[in-house]
C-alpha cells in the first residue's frame, strides 16, 4: 500500500509559477503528475523514475520540471509560465511493481487555477 499526500495547489495569474509537492509513504518508486480538466480525461503531465529519468507531455515541455528528493520520498512539479489551459486538478501518481504487474496509486488531487 502506498499513500500519497499532496498539499494544496492554488490560484495564479497567467505567466506565473507554482510548485506542487507529493510525499509518498514508500521510497524508490516511479512517480508522476497527471491532470484532469473538467469534462476531459486524465492526462500525463510528467513522470520520473526511481533513478531520475523524466518524461514530459509535449504541452508542458520547457515550462514544467519534475524532480524528486529521495531522502524525503517527495516528488515536485515546478510549473513556470503557466497558461489558462493548465487549469486542472493535478494528481500525484505512484507506480509500484507487483507480481502481477504495475499497480497505480493516486493522491487526492489538488486544484490549480490559472487566470488570464
Amino acid at each position: 500500500q502506498v499513500q500519497l499526500v499532496e498539499p494544496g495547489g492554488g490560484l495564479v495569474q497567467a505567466g506565473g509559477s507554482l510548485r506542487l509537492s507529493c510525499a509518498a509513504s514508500v521510497s524508490s518508486i516511479n512517480m508522476g503528475w497527471y491532470r484532469q480538466a473538467p469534462g476531459k480525461q486524465r492526462d500525463m503531465v510528467a513522470t520520473i523514475t526511481s533513478t531520475g529519468s523524466t518524461n514530459y507531455a509535449d504541452s508542458v515541455k520547457g515550462r514544467f520540471t519534475i524532480s524528486r528528493d529521495n531522502a524525503k520520498n517527495t516528488v515536485y512539479l515546478q510549473m513556470n509560465f503557466l497558461k489558462p489551459e493548465d487549469t486542472a486538478v493535478y494528481y500525484c501518481n505512484a507506480k509500484l511493481a507487483t507480481t502481477w504487474g504495475w499497480r497505480d496509486y493516486w493522491g487526492q488531487g489538488t486544484q490549480v487555477t490559472v487566470s488570464s
